[in-house]
This record gives structure tokens, C-alpha cells and sequence, in this order.
């Protein structure tokens, strides 16, 4: 995988506040002030608040992408995009300078977590995201907290010994071994579903107002009334082990372009 990482140094917008962005929120300053978080050296620190959305905070479906942080945060889980901003927004809070970078991913990559009708729905081409955060005067790409430990320890269980991967919400040249810890490096578990590049912003609000989000209109307000829920029973099967039928694995990823260096 290429990395495509710049050392141009974060602007100011880099550690703002926005309507998405809010961690003054009172429960996000909660949550801060009791993890200590402000506390801990740059490394650490970026560390602890990444496990926290990655492993704290579920895999699993919103009623939409362009949430406060506060709200995911009050959800308890989260997919690609609220995860995302609940994780800027707490890196913001803690003097971290990060920004968003936006994507479309190729469905097939969903396929078993989204099943049925919701896979149905799904557009060709989903909305995707990753955060970049500024750490020794670099931008590392951190996208490997989607996925829960729980979660991905389930996926691997069910496809032992599996190395490249489409599906399940997951996208990795190496299922068995995929790069999703801190260690001051890039971490990824959906990139090789990457396939348009839609840029880089300062934060997620100007993203969703260019771009929109996954659904809306009716199919809007079917995902949110019937089909997430449908979908997080079906995420909470996986995980528990229970998701029936043989363990086959899903076909791979097509169109994808990640491993060429995406337009910036």
C-alpha cells in the first residue's frame, strides 16, 4: 500500500471546534477529564483516545453519518464516519491537531455485515472516511478503529488463515494479521475497498455539505426507522459468533483502485 502522507505542518482549523466537531459538550469533557487523557505524553495520548473509539465504542450503524460527536459518543457505536468524528473531536480536545479525509468505498466490502434488503439499498459506491492526525511532524492515517476487537477477533475465527479480504466491513491484505493497533503508524482496515479519493477538509461538516451523505429521502428514512437495526442485530451476530451458514469468504473487492496513489 502506498503511503500518501505529507508533512505539510496543521492550520489553525486543525484543532477547531464545529456544529459536528462539538467536544466541549459537557459528556465529552466528562469522558476526558475522567481517562486523564490531557495528561498523557503526545504518543500516548493519541493512542489511548483511538483504542477508546476503536474497542469502546462498537462496530455498528447510526441513524445517519453527519452526527455530532457527542451523539455518537451517546450511542455507544459507530461505523467509518461517526467514528471518525467522535475520534476528532476527542484528538481536538486534547490539543491533537487532526483533519478528515473522504472516500468512497465499493459495497462489496459490506457484504455480510449488511445483508438482505439494507445490502439492497446500499449505493455502489459507499461514503468512506479516515482520520490523518499530525504526529512527529507527519500526517498518519488512522482508519483501523472501524472494526471493534471483538468483532475483528470474529471475522478471524471464521475465516482462519485468510489473508486478502472484501467483506464483513473489512478490506485487508491480510485478514489474519490486519495493521489496526497504535503504534505511531498508519493503521487501515478498509483501504483496499477504497475506490474514489474525494479529498481532504478540515473537518467532517464541510465534507457532508459537499458531498451529502449514504442515503436520503425515503431510503433515509427507512434505514433509520427498519433497516440499521436490522443491520446491527445482524453486526452483533458476527461478533457473538452466531452468523449461520457455511463460513465462505466473501468475493473480493472490484473497481477498487487503492494501491495507486489517489488524486489529492
Amino acid at each position: 500500500m502506498e503511503n500518501i502522507n505529507d508533512s505539510t505542518p496543521p492550520g489553525p482549523d486543525s484543532l477547531s471546534v464545529t456544529e459536528l466537531l462539538d467536544y466541549q459538550h459537557p459528556e465529552l469533557q466528562r469522558l476526558i477529564a475522567g481517562r486523564g487523557w490531557e495528561k498523557l505524553p503526545e504518543y500516548e495520548r493519541i493512542g489511548a483516545i483511538y483504542e477508546f473509539v476503536r474497542n469502546e465504542i462498537a462496530f455498528g450503524y447510526n441513524v445517519t453519518d453527519n452526527l455530532r460527536a457527542s451523539q455518537v459518543l451517546a450511542d455507544g457505536l459507530g461505523q467509518c464516519n461517526t467514528k471518525a468524528t467522535l475520534l476528532m473531536a476527542l484528538l481536538r480536545a486534547t490539543d491533537i491537531s487532526c483533519r478528515f479525509h473522504g472516500f468512497t468505498i465499493n459495497k462489496h466490502l459490506q457484504k455480510g455485515a449488511i445483508t438482505g434488503l439494507a445490502y439492497l439499498l446500499a449505493p455502489r459506491s459507499i461514503i468512506h472516511s479516515w482520520v490523518e492526525v499530525w504526529h512527529q511532524n507527519r500526517w498518519v492515517n488512522l482508519e483501523g478503529f472501524i472494526l471493534d476487537h471483538d468483532y475483528l477477533l470474529a471475522l478471524q475465527q471464521r475465516f482462519p488463515g485468510e489473508r486478502a479480504f472484501c467483506g464483513y466491513g473489512a478490506a485487508v491484505r491480510n485478514l489474519a494479521d490486519p495493521p489496526v493497533s497504535w503504534r505511531g503508524t498508519d493503521t487501515y482496515i478498509q483501504s483496499e475497498g477504497i475506490n474514489k479519493d474525494l479529498g481532504i477538509y478540515d473537518n467532517p461538516d464541510d465534507f457532508y455539505r459537499e458531498h451529502g451523505t449514504n442515503t436520503s429521502g425515503w431510503k433515509q428514512w427507512v434505514f433509520s426507522k427498519v433497516v440499521r437495526h436490522q443491520m446491527n442485530r445482524n453486526v452483533a451476530r458476527v461478533r457473538a459468533g452466531r452468523h449461520a451458514g457455511t463460513p465462505t469468504p466473501p468475493p473480493g473487492c472490484q473497481g477498487v483502485v487503492w494501491g495507486h496513489r489517489p488524486s489529492r
